[in-house]
């Protein structure tokens, strides 16, 4: 009768062990064990990845720096070709157009996709907003600039505008 306990406790125990190890288990793993999602699994309220939205954003902003560069060098050139500054002038507030949606909740840092983005953008969106806010005001200045053709007046919009860039950037971006 002993050995017939026996072997049945030790069926009993290797059941338990097997469905244990399957993951048959009841209890939950603690939270600070829980896996966190992928940043292209989360799926932000605008039906994109964190991943897609901050792709998005930085291909956004790199075709302002191509404008913003486009005018620079203009400027710097002892003939400045005035329809290429027009050209790049015009570009920034229509590529710039939505820029306060290029960083919903979810994209920063902490999503696990590299970006410059700080932590301050979602910690302080009201100043995050006036700083784009202040950057489309002087894009506008900008355009207005480029079409009245004056190159002192442009190289002033540019600076005004470029000093919206750095303020923003200085507080909302790493890596400047």
């Amino acid at each position: 009768m002993k050995i017939r306990q026996t072997t049945l406790a030790l069926a009993a125990i290797a059941g338990v062990s097997i469905l244990a190890a399957c993951g048959g288990s009841d209890s939950a793993a603690p939270a600070s064990e829980a896996a966190a999602p992928a940043a292209e699994e989360v799926v932000l309220a605008n039906g994109m990845t964190p991943k897609e939205q901050i792709e998005l954003r930085q291909g956004q902003l790199k075709k302002l720096g191509k404008a913003f560069k486009t005018i620079s060098d203009e400027l710097k050139a002892g003939e400045p070709d005035l329809a290429a500054i027009q050209a790049a002038a015009a570009s920034v507030p229509v590529e710039s157009a939505g820029m306060a949606d290029w960083f919903p909740a979810g994209t920063g840092p902490d999503s696990g996709v590299k970006t410059d983005a700080l932590p301050a953008i979602w910690d302080d969106p009201e100043t995050f907003a006036q700083k784009i806010a202040d950057f489309q005001s002087a894009s506008a200045g900008l355009v207005t600039a480029a079409e009245g053709g004056d190159i002192a007046a442009i190289s002033a919009a540019f600076g005004q505008t470029g000093g919206t860039c750095k303020s923003c950037h200085e507080t909302f971006r790493a890596d400047d």
